[in-house]
C-alpha cells in the first residue's frame, strides 16, 4: 500500500545526528535524511525540493514546527508538523499540534493533540510550501 514511502525509509541514509545531548536552539534547516536525538528549540525545515527524511526517535524533541517531506516520529514535537508526501507516528510519537499530511501512518501508543489535516494536492489553498520564500517573514 505504501510502497513508494517504505522504500525511501529503507534506502534512507542519515547524513546528519543530533545526538541524545546536544540542545539546538533556533531553526535547524537541512538537505537529505536526519535524525535528532537531542532537542531543537526552534522550527526543524527541510531545504530543497528532494523530499527528505526527519527521524525523530523516542528520546527527541522539537519544540517548533516541523516542515518536511518525510517524517518519521518516535518523540516529542510541541508544535504543528507538516509532512509534504508522508507522515508515520510511532509507538511513542507524541504531537501537540495540528499534523499535516498527505500519507499518514499512526501506530498503536502514538497520542496526537491537535487535528490531523490530509493535503490532497499542492494545488490545495490548505497546503502550505516547505521553504519560505527569500526575504518572506
Amino acid at each position: 500500500m505504501f510502497k513508494k514511502n517504505d522504500d525511501k525509509r529503507q534506502t534512507a541514509k542519515i547524513e546528519c545526528l543530533i545526538g541524545e545531548t546536544t540542545l539546538i536552539d533556533g531553526t535547524l534547516s537541512f538537505s537529505r535524511d536526519l535524525r535528532i536525538d537531542g532537542r531543537v528549540k526552534g522550527n526543524v525545515v527541510q531545504m530543497g525540493d528532494e523530499a527528505s527524511v526527519l527521524v525523530l526517535s523516542e528520546r527527541g524533541r522539537i519544540d517548533g514546527e516541523v516542515r518536511v517531506g518525510l517524517a518519521i516520529i518516535n518523540g516529542t514535537v510541541v508544535g504543528p508538523v507538516y509532512g509534504a508526501t508522508y507522515v508515520e507516528l510511532q509507538p511513542k510519537a507524541r504531537v501537540t499540534g495540528d499534523v499535516h499530511y498527505e500519507t499518514i501512518e499512526i501506530h498503536p501508543g502514538a497520542v496526537i493533540k491537535g487535528r490531523l489535516m490530509h493535503q490532497e494536492d499542492e494545488g490545495d489553498s490548505n497546503v502550505i510550501p516547505l521553504v519560505q520564500q527569500a526575504g518572506a517573514d
